[in-house]
């Protein structure tokens, strides 16, 4: 518990992780809310509407970034949670100091998926804080989601990050490092995963595999928990069409995902040498 504590000092006190939290819940707050109301208070024509920014659909406007951008973060996160001692090659004298590798590693896991709580909880308290102003602001009564709903959405978010987290950590360990670890986790994420996406229906195979996708089975949660999917269309680089699994199958799909890429970065880190 002690080693835990001491990780997760250190991650809180560096520039990295504050930067990251301010990068994720400003591309947050601008995308769903500030750039849909700025469309919206952008008179006749305006594309959208005001139902989307209340209140009442909070956890639809701030959860529909998990699955990728959000991802994104936490992949940068848990890149950074060991590849930084890679770079300042100070890994040698931490594990010195500490009983083996796999509770080295255990404790910098554990750090890190304790730290996305505090993501999670600033990205809904940014979009509370904005829902509740726009209804101020259109004279519109502020009606909340349920505290059962929000919970659920809560989870859900944070099981995500953790996901990309362990896949960020996978990528540290590989590469001994952070630059090419975070370039192959950006390039996966944003490209090839949309991609495969894109061309899922077009080509039979890719469809059956896509199915099995992180970014399918992400949205898939999101989906389960009981956003719509038709909030997913117009986003961008995270634009998401299907194909859509069960809650079942996603929540199993994304758990073995975090368990191999974890498998992977506990049998490197300890056989190998991190010189």
């Amino acid at each position: 518990m002690r080693s835990v504590r001491a990780d997760l000092i250190v991650m809180a006190r560096r520039r990295s992780t504050w930067v990251l939290l301010g990068l994720w819940v400003l591309l947050g707050m601008m995308f769903a809310f500030l750039l849909p109301y700025s469309t919206f208070r952008g008179g006749e024509g305006a594309v959208g509407t005001l139902a989307p920014l209340l209140p009442e659909n909070l956890i639809a406007g701030v959860i529909g970034g998990f699955p990728v951008f959000g991802g994104v973060i936490a992949l940068m996160l848990g890149v950074l949670a060991i590849g930084s001692d890679y770079g300042w090659e100070t890994l040698k004298t931490v594990m010195s100091q500490r009983p083996g590798r796999v509770q080295l590693l255990i404790s910098k896991l554990a750090a890190t998926f304790l730290l996305l709580i505090l993501f999670v909880l600033a990205m809904f308290a940014a979009g509370a804080i904005a829902s509740y102003i726009i209804a101020n602001l259109e004279g519109v009564a502020a009606t909340w989601p349920s505290a059962l709903s929000l919970l659920e959405a809560l989870a859900a978010g944070w099981f995500l990050l953790a996901i990309w987290a362990s896949i960020g950590v996978a990528l540290a360990v590989l590469s001994r490092g952070t630059a090419l670890a975070i370039g192959l986790g950006v390039l996966y994420a944003l490209f090839i995963e949309s991609l495969l996406s894109a061309l899922a229906g077009q080509i039979s195979w890719l469809g059956s595999a896509a199915e099995y996708s992180i970014r399918a089975n992400a949205y898939s949660i999101v989906t389960g928990i009981g956003v719509p999917s038709e909030s997913f269309a117009d986003n961008g680089p995270g634009g998401f069409f299907g194909p859509y699994v069960s809650l079942g199958q996603a929540i199993l799909v994304l758990g073995a995902y975090a368990v191999v890429f974890l498998a992977i970065s506990a049998a490197t880190f300890v056989r190998r040498d991190v010189a």
